[in-house]
């Protein structure tokens, strides 16, 4: 691999910063699925910081290569663009699930099935 000492510090500075910004993203979305409680509180944690992390770890990726290489460098958006894709839908199919698994398997309520059992029918 190649190492450039000649990069720009205010680029050095902008690619470290979307680097910090990405992973700090991504620190939150990992606390958050540690301190909630519930699965259905859990699951929407990873999923914000899985895309905006994302976002600014392939940011910096892009900034640095495209110095790197003297021409724009943008196959990380396909990265990006499938991990921002594919995250929410595979947390909505767990949701999903699990919301299926509830009602119909051991447990006997659900999230929601409270406020269907107090209307009248």
């Amino acid at each position: 691999m190649m190492i450039d000492a000649d990069l720009p510090l205010w680029l050095a500075t902008l690619i470290a910063l979307c680097l910090l910004v990405g992973a700090a993203l991504s620190l939150t979305g990992s606390i958050g699925l540690l301190r909630l409680k519930t699965f259905f509180e859990r699951i929407h944690s990873p999923t914000l910081a899985t895309s905006y992390g994302t976002a600014g770890v392939v940011l910096a990726s892009i900034l640095y290569f495209s110095a790197l290489q003297s021409r724009l460098v943008v196959h990380e958006l396909l990265i990006g663009l499938f991990v921002t894709l594919t995250t929410p839908v595979t947390l909505m199919v767990l949701a999903r699930a699990v919301l299926h698994r509830d009602r119909y398997g051991d447990k006997t309520r659900a999230p929601g099935d409270e406020r269907r059992s107090t209307t009248k029918r």
